[in-house]
């Protein structure tokens, strides 16, 4: 099942987690492997971005080849932490509305500590297709909840990145397809969804 609604969460899912993508260096991964959270060198000091989508995630880090995102994680977080995240988000650009002038949304902007952002979710080569996923970046109290209660599980992707862009590279779309992670729409509250702008 997908959703091709123009900004909608598509996310593998349980019915008390979520998975999200980061993409890093080996000296940051290595020891968030080995401690099922992030611990040094991984600043707690720095906006850190997660991603439901596995496919962006993939072109951000161009299937986990590019310097610094050699290493692909999938995080599995609570369904309260990652809402917790979105009721407590603004929007990284403005939106004009009747509620919140731009005034308004700047010092919002700058007291939250989550942003979200809605970027062009892309197709297995990577080209931008014509509806949204999701980006949530975390900063100040949000990275200290992310590291200390929401991170379930952690696990290394990276060569299933590679798997994919192999069978790419071969031609061969179906095989690529075949190792995808089944990611089915997140259901939200109408009052999240009003928040996040998705109606």
């Amino acid at each position: 099942m997908t959703s091709t609604t123009y900004r909608a969460i598509r996310a593998k899912q349980t019915p008390s987690t979520i998975t999200v993508y980061q993409a890093y260096s080996p000296e940051i991964a290595d020891p968030a492997l080995k401690a099922q959270t992030f611990v040094p060198p991984f600043s707690r000091d720095r906006m850190t971005w997660i991603k439901p989508s596995f496919l962006w995630m993939a072109y951000r880090s161009g299937w986990a080849t590019k310097p610094r995102q050699e290493r692909v994680l999938a995080i599995e977080i609570t369904r309260e932490g990652f809402e917790w995240a979105l009721r407590h988000c603004c929007l990284s650009h403005y939106t004009p509305s009747e509620e919140t002038s731009q005034e308004e949304w700047q010092k919002e902007l700058r007291a939250s500590p989550v942003r979200v952002q809605w970027d062009p979710e892309r197709d297995l080569s990577l080209r931008p297709l014509d509806y949204r996923s999701i980006q949530i970046g975390l900063s100040g109290e949000a990275v200290r909840r992310y590291v200390d209660e929401w991170i379930v599980s952690t696990a290394d992707v990276t060569d299933t990145m590679r798997q994919i862009d192999g069978y790419l590279k071969d031609g061969d779309v179906d095989a690529a397809r075949s190792y995808l992670p089944e990611e089915t729409p997140y259901i939200l509250s109408e009052d999240l969804q009003e928040h996040l702008r998705m109606k």
